[in-house]
């Protein structure tokens, strides 16, 4: 985030004592903005028995959005305005909770599709101090939603995706409707680098993996028909983001280690009798093989009438064992790091040897016993011996290739290192602040008031 071009005035967001600040990111929603901020202005007044803030934070916008705020902050007490001359939702979020003094921040989106009564069981465990960070779900067993079959496809295969790929276990990452610990988001900012929609998809991977609770609200959602988010756009930029998160948390480079060790977040002893980390490496484990198997079974498929069974199951094995290993290096054994891969790869493929003459020896004793089975059999009789090989895979990758795993294997920062070095959310200079009474600066002075505060 480049916040060179943010003005300097803190006063909108410690002027009052405030409990919960509520966030509200604006991108050109003059006509949206003063019935939505009204609405919660009311329901938080009537329902909401601590200090409250509703700060505005408008992205750039290019209508009257920032006069309408203004006017709004102006007449109704507690509303705040910070006007960013840059878009992007992630850092609108990120600018206005870095400067914010509430021990409870949230955010909610503009069009209020989800019911504000979650709002307050939503930030209630926060601000009792049992969980670290909330956010509102579509899809818990009981959410009410009302949408298309295609957004509800593509929320539901997004989140399946994050499962996959990142192993998340919360539900719904882009509800938006979330809240986090002011303290927490402190540790947690430094480390987002995404400024746009994938903002809440990586600050909750980070949380998660460096130990937080995230506490889960179903909610009542109904969906926003003049929605104006670019699906297509945003799908590629969250593809990239998990990629790019996915490979920090892969070589090291996001320290979450460390800061769950800093947090007092360390996983619980394990159950007496069972050895340590056992039965989530077996979870992690049975997740990988069932996406290795799959991968296995298309590659085998597609190639085996190019390159003859035995070419394809080679070629399948060995692509798959490759990522395999990688995968279950860091989901289920938590080696991060490069330190020692190229020996852990090493060993992967002598297990991958083992798997190979397994299924290998399956298929030719089939040739010898039925030289005629079909396509179908012959997938059937690797499938039973592939799980054979995993029974074996698991086996040998706990007890040798990451039994004894060196210290360099995982990547520390020394005590007290800093964590804030990687932040792309400079501390800086916050965002131009309209406090309540101020009014949108226009014309020549505004152009002054920009040049002032640059």
């Amino acid at each position: 985030m480049t916040t060179a071009t943010l003005a300097v005035d803190t006063a909108a967001l410690t002027r009052d004592t405030a409990v919960l600040d509520v966030v509200i990111p604006v991108y050109n929603e003059e006509r949206d903005l003063e019935p939505c901020v009204r609405r919660l202005h009311a329901h938080l007044s009537g329902t909401f028995p601590y200090p409250f803030r509703i700060t505005i934070a408008d992205n750039a916008s290019t209508d009257t959005t920032l006069a309408v705020a203004a006017a709004l902050s102006r007449e109704l007490p507690g509303v705040a305005v910070v006007h960013l001359e840059q878009k992007g939702r992630g850092r609108a979020l990120a600018a206005v909770w870095t400067h914010s003094d509430a021990p409870v921040l949230a955010y909610m989106d503009v069009d209020l599709s989800t019911d504000l009564k979650a709002l307050l069981p939503l930030v209630a465990p926060l601000i009792s101090g049992h969980s670290d960070l909330a956010i509102g779900s579509r899809l818990s067993p009981g959410s009410r939603v009302v949408r298309g079959a295609k957004r509800e496809i593509i929320s539901r295969g997004y989140n399946l995706l994050l499962r996959g790929t990142l192993a998340a276990r919360f539900s719904d990452a882009q509800c938006g409707f979330k809240a986090i610990r002011k303290d927490v988001a402190d540790r947690l900012l430094p480390l987002v680098q995404d400024t746009g929609w994938f903002f809440d998809t990586e600050l909750l991977v980070l949380a998660e993996r460096s130990g937080l609770r995230i506490h889960e609200v179903p909610v009542d959602w109904v969906d926003d028909p003049d929605s104006r988010v670019d699906i297509v756009a945003t799908a590629i930029a969250d593809v990239k983001g998990i990629w790019r998160l996915g490979r920090g948390l892969a070589t090291g480079a996001l320290p979450v280690a460390d800061l769950r060790r800093q947090l007092g977040r360390q996983p619980a002893a394990p159950p007496a009798g069972v050895p340590n980390g056992l039965v989530r490496q077996l979870v992690r484990f049975a997740g990988v093989g069932v996406a290795s198997t799959l991968a296995y079974l298309l590659i085998f498929w597609l190639l085996r009438g190019v390159a003859g069974a035995q070419g394809a199951n080679l070629l399948a094995l060995l692509i798959t064992a490759i990522g395999n290993t990688a995968a279950n290096r860091r989901l289920t054994f938590g080696v991060t790091g490069r330190g020692s891969a190229a020996r852990h790869q090493a060993q992967g493929l002598v297990v991958f040897a083992l798997g190979l003459a397994l299924t290998s020896g399956s298929l030719a004793t089939l040739a010898a016993a039925a030289p005629n089975a079909g396509r179908l059999v012959e997938l059937t009789v690797l499938v039973a011996a592939n799980l054979g090989a995993t029974l074996l895979r698991f086996l040998l990758l706990r007890v040798w290739v990451f039994g004894r795993r060196a210290a360099e294997d995982t990547v520390s920062l020394p005590d007290g290192a800093a964590l804030f070095d990687r932040r792309r959310h400079e501390p800086g200079p916050p965002p131009n602040l309209l406090a309540a009474g101020q009014t949108a600066p226009s014309g020549a002075a505004g152009q002054a008031h920009q040049a002032s505060t640059a």
